[in-house]
């Protein structure tokens, strides 16, 4: 990735506004499916923070609040300390739906999470994550994303989980509560969301950040062959209907020459190319229906501002038609999230 912010979340805004480019086709219509609010270590994405991208100069109908261990309540049953991050989403979507802080629509739809681990004793808890969310809560997210290297960042202790018979026992009640399911998982464990997305097709399935092909750490020089798995994977999985596919969060790497030049930051040109082999495949294999751009704010944030990012995304769909740009931009996001149509 390009230089200028650390791995702890830390951004540089002068670093930032060095790149700066005139917005592409800015009255498209967009519905950002994938952002996060936090606090950490004094890095702080919220309400304010989030206000300051939205402006940017893109058309944000509204955005999907994507879990990220956020507000958790302190006390209390540990089951239930996942409904804090809901009740601050919750806050956030009121004080935004007022119409008081601009024309977007922040947090008009969240995924939350719930450990599924818990089998039938899921049902309460999801309950009270629908009542507690104002009829927001439209998903949740169990990453399970795991590798046998420890260079690789892991969300789970061990590999297989999504084929753990109490987490099939809590994912049944998904499509009780009419709740679509966010994978987060890297290429080599993509069988593994083809094999739930097979046993559940009633569920909607959507897969995070391209399906995360690692390109670095063990895989290091060794682009071709991971495109190539990943291909496979990709490929075998858009046969599930039920599957859909987030686009985002991929990293762009640069020379070591360039990172010790102090290189600014990554351009939308950068992004869309690097992006481009993924990006295609995709759409050939899923159909833009099934394909929904998404930021990964303030994640992304270190390596790109808000309006960069989705000038990338508007180049990478340059040659789409007006229906899959619609697609790709907003109503692939507005049907899966259920976010009301007025708004979206």
């Amino acid at each position: 990735m390009a230089s200028g912010a650390d791995f702890s979340g830390r951004v540089d805004e002068a670093w930032l506004a060095r790149q700066r480019e005139e917005i592409i086709d800015p009255e498209l219509p967009i519905v950002d499916p994938h952002h996060h609010l936090w606090s950490r270590d004094g890095n702080d994405y919220l309400f304010p923070e989030l206000l300051a991208d939205l402006s940017s100069g893109h058309k944000i109908r509204a955005t999907v609040f994507e879990e990220c261990g956020s507000m958790y309540r302190a006390d209390g049953p540990v089951d239930l300390r996942s409904l804090g991050e809901t009740e601050f989403v919750t806050g956030v979507a009121a004080m935004s739906a007022s119409g008081g802080f601009g024309p977007t629509r922040a947090c008009a739809s969240m995924v939350g999470n719930v450990n599924l681990l818990l089998g039938s004793r899921v049902e309460p808890i999801l309950e009270a994550h629908r009542a507690a969310s104002g009829g927001r809560f439209h998903a949740i997210r169990f990453s399970t994303a795991w590798d046998a290297d420890e260079r690789v960042h892991q969300t789970v202790p061990s590999p297989g989980m999504l084929a753990d018979t109490r987490l099939r026992d809590g994912f049944q009640y998904l499509s009780r509560f009419n709740l679509a399911f966010d994978a987060w998982v890297y290429h080599p464990q993509l069988n593994e969301v083809a094999a739930l997305a097979a046993r559940f097709p009633q569920t909607p399935i959507v897969l995070n950040h391209f399906g995360s092909p690692i390109l670095g750490g063990p895989n290091a020089g060794r682009t071709a062959e991971v495109f190539a798995e990943w291909r496979a994977g990709m490929t075998a999985l858009a046969r599930h209907e039920n599957v859909h596919v987030k686009l985002g969060a991929l990293p762009v790497r640069r020379s070591a020459s360039a990172r010790q030049a102090g290189a600014p930051p990554l351009s939308s040109e950068e992004i869309a190319a690097a992006w481009r082999p993924f990006f295609d495949l995709c759409v050939e294999q899923f159909g833009a229906r099934r394909c929904m751009f998404e930021s990964n704010f303030p994640v992304q944030k270190r390596w790109c501002s808000y309006a960069v990012f989705w000038n990338a995304c508007k180049r990478l769909a340059a040659r789409a038609s007006a229906g899959e740009k619609s697609a790709l931009f907003s109503t692939t996001a507005a049907r899966v999230y259920r976010v009301p149509i007025e708004i979206a």
